[in-house]
């Protein structure tokens, strides 16, 4: 948690101190409760698991399934209203504003049915990923988009449904067009 603390002080402008972060911040609690519940249920304790995220759902306003995978200094920056389905993955360094929902767009059991959120993604406000689609690396996700389709990586996607910004678009070929 020391190291997902760390990584807010650095991203986020209005975070005073590691003492303030680690106390105050919903979702280092969130996280925290999180990888207690996600223990339990790869434990199989699935009942036990599903208390504490309901707990943890009363507590911070952030609820996260106790299946999904969640990597390293994750950042909810607000976090409240948060979502975040069973079968959704969240790699490192990704940033997940107020509101977000990665769910699923079907009731079928087996599979992937939400998102996979690759390493620095960022994620506005309100965002709505919906289905097994993947946010690529470092890509960006505007304030209320709704992504039904994948996004590559390094890419801005906004609106409804969601769709990509061809300026960005154009300089990320371009830049890995030079780099060949």
């Amino acid at each position: 948690m020391f190291q997902t603390a760390r990584a807010i002080l650095n991203r986020d402008p209005a975070a005073i101190n590691l003492r303030t972060v680690m106390l105050t911040y919903p979702g280092i609690h969130a996280l925290a409760w999180y990888r207690v519940a996600h223990y339990f249920e790869t434990h199989r304790f699935p009942l036990l698991a599903a208390l504490l995220s309901q707990h943890a759902a009363r507590r911070t306003g952030i609820l996260i399934h106790p299946a999904a995978q969640i990597g390293h200094r994750v950042f909810f920056d607000h976090g409240i209203g948060t979502v975040i389905g069973a079968t959704a993955v969240i790699e490192d360094d990704v940033t997940i504003l107020h509101g977000v929902t990665l769910g699923a767009r079907k009731t079928e059991q087996a599979g992937r049915r939400h998102p996979f959120v690759c390493r620095g993604a960022f994620i506005g406000a309100n965002a709505q990923l919906l289905g097994p689609i993947t946010i690529g690396a470092n890509s960006k996700i505007g304030a209320g988009a709704i992504v039904l389709d994948s996004v590559p990586a390094h890419v801005t996607a906004v609106g409804n449904p969601a769709h990509l910004v061809a300026t960005q678009l154009h300089a990320y070929h371009e830049a890995a067009s030079n780099q060949a």
